[in-house]
């Protein structure tokens, strides 16, 4: 896509490579069980402004291309562009369609021309960067004046019921770690761009057992990346005293997992 392309940003993504692999490795299951990814990206769709019609749109972190062809659906004529950090996400998109450029590369220096979009999307992605104030100067650069950048991230409090649970069997980090509500708020209203909404929201699902939580996020590629995490094969008598601790849990509907979703739509100025 050499329209868009910015010579002046590297491509090399090695500090980002474990995340990569691990959502490559889960492009064929990820669909499948990604009843979350998609109600939060169908309720940050419901978020953009009234009246918007890029002509040009970039989904950031699209994953499987689902909200890719969604865009591509609810902007009919417009030109997209699919970006991901995970080239086999890429690649079982592709063939599916959505849009009309894809591209691997990092949110934290994406590899596109200064103003070249309309609208970044990015639905359950930008809680995978380590630096969100690049990211936002990244979207910024990009976005056309009068853009907008709305995003669906995951701040602390997401998977509480699990990382506590795990807390009371060994004390190690086996959930990963979000940032804060507030740093989310700070660094948008630092970033140069008009905040026109920032709110978090809980989404809960609800889960026959621990099994079949700690599977959807392996089929997901959303499993323990933290560093520090324990390694090695968890034994029988740790994963039934989890089970046992996550059974305190327990709801009528089932087991509870917790989400914390930060929603946000912010506008570059004029």
């Amino acid at each position: 896509m050499t329209d868009l392309s910015n010579p002046r940003l590297p491509g090399g993504l090695p500090d980002k490579r474990q995340v990569a692999a691990s959502f490559s490795r889960a492009a064929g299951s990820y669909d499948s069980v990604a009843e979350l990814q998609r109600a939060v990206g169908g309720e940050l769709l419901s978020r953009l402004p009234a009246g918007l019609k890029p002509r040009r749109w970039l989904d950031l972190g699209s994953g499987t291309g689902y909200f890719s062809r969604a865009l591509a659906e609810t902007f009919a004529g417009s030109e997209g562009v699919a970006l991901d950090i995970a080239e086999g996400m890429l690649r079982h998109a592709q063939p599916l369609g959505g849009a009309e450029y894809f591209v691997a590369g990092d949110a934290e220096r994406m590899p596109l021309r200064d103003d070249s979009c309309e609208l970044i999307f990015s639905s359950l992605a930008v809680q995978w960067c380590a630096d969100f104030a690049a990211v936002l100067g990244e979207a910024r650069r990009v976005l056309q004046p009068g853009g907008v950048f709305a995003f669906a991230s995951l701040c602390v409090g997401t998977l509480y019921e699990l990382r506590d649970s795990w807390q009371a069997v060994d004390g190690l980090v086996h959930v990963n770690r979000f940032r804060q509500r507030d740093d989310y708020q700070q660094l948008c209203a630092a970033s140069g761009m008009r905040v026109r909404s920032l709110e978090v929201r809980p989404h809960v699902l609800h889960y026959p057992d621990v099994r079949s939580l700690t599977h959807e996020l392996k089929a997901l590629g959303a499993h323990n990346l933290n560093p520090g995490r324990p390694g090695g094969l968890t034994g029988r008598a740790r994963l039934l005293a989890l089970i046992e601790a996550y059974e305190g849990y327990r709801q009528a509907e089932g087991l509870p997992a917790t989400y914390q979703v930060v929603y946000a739509v912010l506008e570059k100025a004029v």
